[in-house]
């Protein structure tokens, strides 16, 4: 016992309370770290569950408004090859198919022109390409609301676009076609298809999208029996851009 001072007597602290109060703070600084470590791994263990739960719903809707993107872009950049190809070719079927008779009403034979026919070919298919990649050069644009998965929602809220790489295929084949027009005539149709396949790389995966067009080219009523060689098949044979 100290000496009493200001008629106050003053008792030492027992040494066991420094020791616990040293003990405590341990404690708490202990439970502060662990918990700050059950935090980040909650947090960590939420960004794992967010970004499974977009990589589900966000590629299904990425990968449906691609192929429906693509589909449309396909088709209108065969169907506007092929017009702009008519409009510079403006080929007569003299220019095309080439009619031997005997003078005597009766077709000796019929060729096809493959210079002027792969010309016509090449061209659809540089177009075609040229425009498929001008037509998905925009991307896919989703609005926020459809990454929701709710319906009523998909509409709603700003536009994220998302790129696509279309992978193309293109090939133009002519087609001929023989039809009995009457007593020895024959009309005989020129016609190409235009074919565009399309693969659609994206990070959800690959799907294929294909569209085509065929139209008309020339056409011409051959008077004189055409040979049974030539009816049944197609007379430009491999002729085109495959």
């Amino acid at each position: 016992m100290f000496r009493a001072r200001c008629g106050m007597v003053l008792y030492p602290m027992p040494r066991y309370r420094y020791y616990d109060s040293g003990y405590r703070y341990k404690r708490y600084k202990k439970h502060r770290v662990r918990k700050k470590y059950i935090i980040a791994a909650a947090v960590l263990l939420a960004l794992i569950l967010l970004i499974v739960w977009l990589q589900s719903n966000v590629s299904g809707i990425l990968y449906s408004l691609s192929c429906a993107t693509v589909r449309s872009a396909t088709a209108a950049a065969v169907n506007d090859a092929v017009a702009e190809t008519l409009t510079w070719n403006r080929a007569a079927y003299d220019d095309l198919v080439t009619v031997t008779g005997d003078g005597e009403g009766n077709v000796l034979s019929i060729s096809a022109n493959a210079a002027n026919a792969n010309l016509i070919a090449r061209q659809a298919v540089t177009l075609t390409s040229a425009n498929l990649n001008e037509n998905c050069s925009g991307g896919v644009q989703v609005p926020i609301g459809a990454f929701t998965g709710i319906e009523w929602l998909a509409g709603f809220g700003p536009s994220v676009t998302f790129r696509i790489i279309p992978v193309s295929t293109v090939t133009c084949q002519f087609l001929s076609d023989f039809e009995q027009a009457g007593v020895n005539q024959t009309l005989h149709s020129v016609s190409i298809l235009l074919t565009a396949t399309v693969s659609v790389v994206m990070p959800s995966g690959t799907q294929e999208i294909s569209a085509d067009a065929q139209i008309l080219l020339c056409e011409r009523v051959i008077v004189g029996k055409v040979p049974d060689a030539y009816l049944g098949g197609n007379l430009f044979g491999g002729i085109g851009v495959q």
